[in-house]
Parts: structure tokens; C-alpha cells; sequence
């Protein structure tokens, strides 16, 4: 058997540091075991799911050397490699289970669903429907297919109490409880399929043979062997990673830690440290070292090294770690060139001449007005913001909702990017000069900078929203009770 493993990232934000962090056990375990690893674009969430986001996707994980077999921009002998290009298929098994009588029809509401899981509740049972949940009578079920209204394909699991025993690499046999195992959707109203078919059928006809993932996806393992027992497949082996944590040990938030890999590389750290130290992540080399290649983690790559304890994902460790790397592995004019590489090349150079030069009298203001673009987190201060109009709580809202809007700006343009801040300043009634006061000094440092909307499209979003964060922390952060209260404001926007 040629083993064959596989990420799949869904493209509708960040390249997240968990995808490079699956994606490296993933590749390592294929690489140990002399088979294939493949990428494959989750992308069936067609409103989030952009070409530009598939693309930082692809662009990260080589910039790590995390490089694959078959994918999208490869291709390979079992494609089409982005699950958007695969409709058809799914179509095709999700009427088949309907056909076998081991998925249904169904045409139930929102609400109506919502009145069966109060119901269950009230009963004293769990959220998860089950098919005779759901049943409707027949003239129901024929007078809503005459009508054309919509619905989905459900998969039939038990109702029956019992358990359902997942066998797991590193965990072993695992029992999950059926009753808490709903009946899922397979096939949306419009057509797309839910993580669960796709995966499943794509697992299966692309020849996986082991489903290496994260630890959140262990609930799911009953309705996915069930589809396996159902088309009369045989599973892969599973795999469920611990997940990456905060220092605090709460599961790695992009609100306590930078989770996007392109900040990281933006930050100036090198692809080879963070990679070390994903590897680190809940696995150890035999002899305990610190300090590895991909290629050594390759050589000695056992899966059942890995701890199960939560990996903390510590950014300080991080940088120390990549402290060694520069002084260790790189001599001067290697150094050198992975700074021109990073930030001091021409096409960067070009991009900030136009603003900076209006504002030079000599080449040497260049430096001083630059400067932020090449920096890490700006040494700011309460202080800092001394001169900005507002309250402390008026100005960390404004901030709080610039994030919010940028974290959702999905095509990162200047013009993009001044659109949504001044939507933001008028519908909070504040002047836009006034609202932009706060961001200004969040991402250059001061207010005595060329356009802050050109500053944050030099910068790339990555960046902008980790200063903007750190913006936050600085003025004292949001507390959980007052970020409930700016939740229910800004949705009202």
C-alpha cells in the first residue's frame, strides 16, 4: 500500500498557522513512509471562499517548503483538486445514498428545526435531530415538492442508543455516543455539499489512506465512517492532532496570538524557524533537540511521538528559536540577502517612494518616514495616542470596529480599504479626520504620516490587523462584558 495523505485548507481567510501545521505532520508522515502528499481546496462556501485567499494559501505553504505531489496548481491523476470543480460528483453519491434509502429528503424550515430541537430540549434529550425527527407526512412532503420549495439531503444515522467505536492512531478505539450524532446534512438547497459527503468522496477517490486532522474533528468521526460503511469503502486510518493553544492554554485565537502565516512572514521571521517550530508542536525529535531541518524531522518521523497534550503556541519561543536560526545557519551575505528577499528590494522600494517623497528634503528622512513598513510591533504607548480626540473607550471602539470590518475585507486595496473606514466613521457619527486619528498611530506609530489607508495596503492585512490588535492591548484591551456590548453596536451598523 502507497500511503497517501493530504491537507485541505478552505480558502475564506488568513493561511492559518494549524493549516502549515497539519499540513507539515501530513507530509512528513507521507515522506517517512515513502508515498504521497496532496493538497486539496476546500472551497464549497462559495460566499467566503476567494481566489485570492486559495492563492496566500498556496503562496505560505511553499514559502515553508511545505511542498506537495498533486493539487490545484500541479495537478495530478486524481483531480479536479478544488471541490468547487467537483459538484457533479457529489450530486451523483448523495442521490445514490437517497436511492439505497440511506439518505433522505427534506424539506423542514429553519424554524420548524428550531421548534424540534427546543422540543428535544424541553424532553430532556440532546440538539441532534434524528430522521423520525424530521419525517413529515407524505401529502406534506409531496404538497412541498409540488410547490418547489427547497431542501436538503439528510444522511440516516441510528436512533438507537449505543456507541460508535473510532479507531485512532494515537488515541485507539474511541466510543462516541450516537445519540449525540444528528442526522447531517450531505447536500445543501443550492446544491453544494457539506464538509462532511465531500470529504468523505474525496478521501475516498483520491486513494487516502490516512486522514491525519485536527482534534475538533473527533465528533465527526461516526457520521464519516458511517458514509465509509455506506458506499462500502474502506476508511483511512485517523489521526486527530492535539490543537494548537495559547500561552493560556484557550484554543490558538487570532485575538490572543497571530494565527495568519503570512504575518509571520511579514514579521520577518524565517520560513525555516517557524516550521521548526511547528514541527515542535506536540512532537519531539529522538534525541530531544530543539533545533531541526524539515528534512531531519522527515528522517525521523514517528506519528506516535506525538503528545496529546495541547501544544502551546508561544510567540516568544518562536523568536528565540529564530534568533538561533539567524546567527546559527546564516553567515553575512546570506543574512544580507534574505533581508533584500524580505523587505529591502526594489519592488518594495518603489511601492513607498511615492509617498515618502513628497514629504524628503534629504535622503536621509527617508529612514524616519519608512521606517514603520519594515517594523514588528510598534514601540506605542497610551501615550502615543495623547493627541487623538475621544475617550479611551470611544477611541478602543473605533479601533475594535476597524478591526472587525478589516478582518472581513476581503480585497485588500486602498480604495477597498478607505470605503469600509469611512462607512464605519459615518455610521458612528464621528468625523472621519477624527476616526482615523487612533488608526493612524495604531499602524505607522504617529499621526505624522502619509495616507494611513496607503500605509495599511504597503503593510498587507496581516499586519495591519496585528497592529490594530496590539492598538487594543495597548490602550488596555476590551473586556469580555464590554466586548458583548460592542458586538451587539457594531452589528447594528
Amino acid at each position: 500500500m502507497t500511503v497517501r495523505t493530504r491537507v485541505a485548507p478552505s480558502p475564506t481567510g488568513d493561511p492559518h498557522v494549524g493549516t502549515a501545521y497539519i499540513a507539515l505532520f501530513n507530509m512528513c508522515f507521507a515522506r517517512a513512509h515513502g508515498g504521497q502528499f496532496l493538497l486539496r481546496i476546500e472551497d464549497t462556501d462559495q460566499v467566503r471562499s476567494t481566489p485570492e485567499s486559495e492563492q496566500a494559501i498556496l503562496d505560505s505553504l511553499k514559502w515553508l517548503g511545505l511542498n506537495w505531489d498533486e493539487g490545484p496548481d500541479v495537478g495530478g491523476d486524481h483531480g479536479p483538486y478544488r471541490q468547487s470543480e467537483r459538484m457533479d460528483i457529489y450530486g451523483k453519491y448523495a442521490q445514490q445514498l437517497v436511492d439505497e434509502g440511506k439518505a433522505f429528503i427534506c424539506y423542514r424550515t429553519a424554524a420548524e428545526l428550531d421548534q424540534l430541537r427546543e422540543a428535544r430540549r424541553e424532553a430532556g434529550n440532546s440538539n441532534a435531530l434524528k430522521p423520525s425527527d424530521l419525517q413529515l407526512p407524505k401529502d406534506e412532503v409531496a404538497k412541498r415538492s409540488a410547490a418547489g420549495e427547497p431542501y436538503v439531503i439528510r444522511m440516516r444515522v441510528p436512533e438507537e442508543e449505543g456507541a460508535c467505536a473510532v479507531d485512532d492512531m494515537l488515541r485507539g478505539i474511541i466510543e462516541l455516543d450516537w445519540g449525540m450524532v444528528d442526522a447531517q446534512i450531505l447536500l445543501k438547497s443550492d446544491g453544494m455539499p457539506t464538509y462532511h459527503l465531500a470529504n468523505v468522496v474525496d478521501d475516498h477517490l483520491m486513494g487516502i489512506t490516512h486522514v491525519i486532522r485536527g482534534e475538533e474533528w473527533i465528533n465527526s468521526a461516526p457520521k464519516h465512517k458511517l458514509l465509509y460503511e455506506y458506499f462500502g469503502w474502506q476508511m483511512p486510518q485517523l489521526c486527530h492532532l492535539p490543537l494548537l493553544r495559547n500561552p493560556d492554554k484557550s484554543k490558538l485565537s487570532k485575538r490572543k496570538n497571530p494565527t495568519s502565516i503570512l504575518y509571520y512572514q511579514r514579521m520577518g521571521f524565517l520560513p525555516e524557524a517557524l516550521l521548526n517550530y511547528l514541527g515542535r508542536m506536540g512532537w519531539s525529535m529522538p534525541d530531544e533537540s530543539e533545533k531541526f531541518t524539515r528534512q531531519q524531522m522527515i528522517e525521523n518521523f514517528d506519528i506516535q511521538r506525538v503528545s496529546l497534550g495541547g501544544p502551546i503556541f508561544d510567540v516568544e519561543k518562536l523568536s528565540w528559536l529564530n534568533g538561533m536560526w539567524i546567527r546559527e545557519d546564516l553567515d553575512e551575505q546570506a543574512l544580507a540577502q534574505r533581508l533584500i528577499d524580505w523587505a529591502y528590494n526594489e519592488a518594495n522600494l518603489m511601492k513607498v517612494l511615492p509617498h515618502a517623497k513628497k514629504r524628503m528634503e534629504t535622503l536621509s528622512d527617508f529612514a524616519p518616514l519608512a521606517g514603520f513598513l519594515v517594523s514588528g510591533a510598534l514601540p506605542i504607548s497610551e501615550e502615543s495616542f495623547a493627541s487623538v480626540k475621544g475617550e479611551r473607550d470611544e477611541v478602543v471602539k473605533g479601533l475594535q470596529f476597524a478591526l472587525w470590518r478589516m478582518e472581513v475585507l476581503q480585497q485588500w486595496h486602498r480604495d477597498n480599504i478607505w470605503n469600509e473606514l469611512k462607512a464605519l466613521a459615518d455610521a458612528t457619527g464621528v468625523k472621519v479626520k477624527d476616526f482615523l486619528a487612533p488608526i493612524f498611530v495604531a499602524i505607522a506609530g504617529t499621526s505624522a504620516s502619509f495616507s494611513v489607508v496607503d500605509s495599511m495596503e504597503m503593510l498587507g492585512p496581516d499586519m495591519s490587523r496585528a497592529r490594530l490588535r496590539h492598538a487594543i492591548n495597548v490602550l488596555g484591551g476590551v473586556s469580555k462584558k464590554a466586548m458583548k456590548r460592542l458586538e451587539k453596536e457594531y452589528q447594528g451598523l
